[in-house]
């Protein structure tokens, strides 16, 4: 009886090992899962915005947060040339959808982090990935809230 506790405890370990090794010889998976905010530099409410279809946050007039919509993916190297859909919602009456989209270079990062959008006057728009929040004073694009002589 101890014969078959033995040989099961071995094949356990031996389909262990096997794992481990498949899972090191294939190495990091190419993308991050990454949070979606939104930073907005302007007077205008956002009613929604998503990256490549993630997100669906609302931001206030100059407004930032961080990043606590989920789900997106990010590849974990940045390289040049990567383009992601930014889509926004608007409400200026308060009666019908004006959505804008607009393709937007990734701006270049050293580690996979949460996906930010910043928003400006004269629909620009520009995206980061960032371990800090859209407020934080290490985030790449700082934003300094409303300004001072804005009633």
């Amino acid at each position: 009886m101890k014969w078959i506790i033995y040989l099961g405890a071995a094949l356990l370990l031996s389909g262990c090992a096997f794992k481990a090794r498949q899972v090191e010889e294939a190495g990091p998976s190419p993308t991050a899962g990454a949070q979606v905010g939104i930073v907005n530099h302007t007077g205008e409410s956002i009613y929604s915005a998503s990256v490549d279809g993630a997100g669906g946050a609302n931001m206030a007039r100059w407004g930032a947060g961080g990043a606590e919509v989920c789900c997106a993916s990010i590849p974990r190297v940045w390289y040049p040339g990567m383009m992601v859909l930014v889509r926004r919602w608007d409400m200026p009456d308060g009666l019908k959808h004006i959505i804008k989209e607009k393709m937007v270079e990734v701006e270049k990062y050293d580690e996979p982090g949460d996906i930010y959008m910043h928003f400006f006057p004269h629909e620009e728009v520009r995206v980061v990935v960032s371990n800090a929040g859209g407020s934080a004073k290490t985030h790449p694009i700082l934003h300094s809230g409303k300004p001072a002589d804005m009633p």
